[in-house]
């Protein structure tokens, strides 16, 4: 229902499109918004324009790009026999930031679920699959969330790889630095049980 009138309600039913942004995050917003300097606002929209027009897919592993291939997979430094398989350019980011992988990427772009639609079909798994035939890869890291979809995902990806002469692996899930055990819910406490490793 319409609270607002003309731009202003546009406005609010625009960002109450973007995820995780309800109605009321979205009156906030926009009300932030027109409370800002005309140039800080109209930097925003420039901003958003220039992304849109400038960034696109990389070529090879569909990361976020402004050329055809991405910074990862234009970097020589990087082993590009292991292939890490993420469902979202976010993705990407929270690895990186661990600094202890050296690898190239995939993104899927999302993870199978089959009440919203999205099968293998809708996901980036032919292209996956055509890199793993014309790449020199050893290994494949699946490293999907630990959640139904991305479990669904990773299981499906490990019974098509099963027949490639390629490692295929998991990343590890269990519990949090720091965290208490007694606090942990089964699942997560099974999963670090099982994925235990030598010391």
């Amino acid at each position: 229902m319409a609270v607002y009138t003309g731009p202003v309600q546009d406005l609010v039913d625009e960002l109450g499109k973007l995820p995780g942004i309800g109605p009321k995050s979205a009156q906030r917003i926009a009300f932030h918004l027109l409370k800002l300097p005309r140039d800080d606002a109209l930097r925003l929209a420039q901003v958003i324009t220039e992304a849109k027009a400038r960034v696109s897919w990389c070529e090879r592993c569909f990361n976020v790009a402004s050329e055809a291939l991405c910074d990862i997979c234009r970097d020589d430094r990087r082993d590009p026999s292991v292939i890490c398989v993420v469902e979202e350019p976010r993705d990407v980011v929270a690895v990186e930031k661990t600094r202890e992988y050296k690898g190239r990427y995939h993104v899927l772009g999302g993870a199978m679920n089959p009440l919203e639609g999205v099968g293998a079909e809708q996901l980036r798994v032919r292209e996956l699959l055509a890199r793993l035939a014309d790449e020199a890869v050893t290994e494949v890291i699946l490293c999907t969330n630990p959640n139904v979809e991305g479990e669904t995902t990773a299981l499906y990806l490990a019974k098509m790889l099963q027949d490639v002469p390629i490692k295929v692996t998991r990343i590890a899930s269990g519990l949090p630095v720091g965290g208490d055990l007694e606090y942990a819910d089964e699942l997560t406490l099974g999963r670090a049980i099982e994925g235990r490793r030598t010391v």
